[in-house]
């Protein structure tokens, strides 16, 4: 993540995914967006009954 001050907000966006960009009253709360924001752009297509499966590598 990439944040800056802005006049009343922090703001961020993803190095990964630069056009995905949030802002936060503190850093955390910039944080707490910034991961939501993501989980909803990779779980967008993903219907609502799914499951997960960890590949191990």
């Amino acid at each position: 993540m990439v944040y800056w001050r802005a006049d009343r907000f922090w703001l961020g966006k993803l190095l990964e995914h630069p056009e995905m960009m949030t802002q936060g009253e503190t850093l955390e709360e910039l944080e707490e967006n910034i991961k939501d924001a993501y989980l909803l752009m990779a779980m967008e297509d993903v219907p609502g009954e799914y499951q997960v499966k960890e590949i191990l590598m």
